[in-house]
């Protein structure tokens, strides 16, 4: 894929959007200190903000560059933490919003089932494809659902399954499965999470485990499409039953969700089981990323960073970027970006 066709791409992944489409504001990054200053200039992440609500600016990533690998461990740590916290936030905050339009819909959709009204064509389909997502239903069993009852079932399922999560959580888990963002799985597949795929596809393990069959990490074009995969799978996987009731014990009693407790949901993430856990919750503790648990977006238009090798490299990049715009090839891939 060439990169016009993947910056095309990353649009369809990333912006929920189905009306005209705004100037979008594009930063193209030739080098680590334009990065350095671009994601510092805000001066709002972690301890400066503690005791306050986070409003983040809504500024998100398109690649994990080998550029970061390399110069990552030459960063002070704190530096490097932050960045990498700062950069992946307004992804998991985008995809929170996305969980809870979906949310939004489902609920209307079961008022209108409870009033007495028919769901039109259109919301039957998109109930169909989502129990399916979900793994609530098999294809075949989804083609055969027919009936209020039977649809208002899996509405109530689809909440259950499908919500937000605590986003210092997201935050914890990808700096511990990809060692902030340094891996190999990170740089070369955008994989954040160290999701297994079987099938052929996906990034080989250096001592992969025969016994284990031919498993792979799962590689994504696009950062945030590792963590709508992460979202997915949280919501759909059995091994992620006790997370997902944990989550909805705390619904039920009008509690804040937090990433601390919803942690415990998570022995089956790894082969590790509960020293796991308490690995997550401690590093989620050190970073105090619980923090980030009700942070929300500025009142701000969505805008995308890009990373690229140098400054040559990064003229060309908005020389392209602006011809896009004028030819109209931008807004022609707005309105197809869905969760799924």
């Amino acid at each position: 894929m060439n990169r016009m066709t993947k910056w095309t791409a990353v649009l369809i992944l990333f912006y929920g959007f189905t009306g005209p489409l705004p100037a979008q504001e594009v930063t193209v990054l030739g080098s680590q200190e334009e990065t350095l200053a671009l994601l510092n200039s805000d001066n709002w992440w972690v301890e400066k903000k503690r005791g306050q609500q986070l409003d983040v600016p809504y500024k998100m990533i398109v690649a994990i560059s080998e550029r970061w690998r390399k110069n990552a461990p030459k960063l002070p740590v704190a530096v490097k933490k932050d960045l990498f916290f700062s950069s992946l936030l307004p992804l998991v905050l985008h995809a929170n919003n996305m969980v809870q339009e979906r949310r939004d819909r489902i609920q209307r959709a079961d008022a209108k089932l409870v009033r007495g009204e028919k769901l039109s064509v259109e919301e039957i389909a998109q109930l169909k494809e989502l129990a399916i997502l979900l793994r609530i239903a098999s294809q075949e069993q989804a083609a055969g659902m027919s009936g209020s009852a039977e649809f208002r079932e899996v509405l109530k399922e689809a909440l259950y399954r499908l919500d937000v999560i605590p986003a210092g959580l997201v935050l914890g888990q990808a700096a511990y499965e990809s060692g902030y963002a340094t891996s190999r799985f990170a740089v070369e597949g955008n994989a954040l999470f160290g999701q297994w795929t079987y099938g052929g596809k996906g990034l080989i393990p250096e001592q992969q485990r025969k016994e284990l069959g031919d498993h792979r990490i799962a590689s994504f074009e696009w950062p945030f499409d590792s963590v709508r995969g992460y979202f997915l799978n949280l919501s759909s996987h059995p091994a992620y039953e006790d997370f997902r009731r944990i989550r909805a014990e705390f619904r039920a009693s009008g509690k804040p969700l937090n990433s601390i407790a919803l942690a415990d949901g998570l022995t089956k993430y790894s082969e590790r089981g509960q020293e796991y856990v308490d690995t997550l919750k401690g590093m989620i503790r050190a970073n105090n990323l619980d923090i980030a648990d009700n942070a929300v977006f500025r009142d701000e238009p969505m805008s995308f960073i890009i990373g690229v090798a140098d400054q040559a490299a990064a003229a060309k990049m908005r020389k392209d970027i602006e011809e896009m715009r004028k030819s109209g090839e931008i807004s022609k891939v707005i309105d197809r970006m869905r969760l799924e």
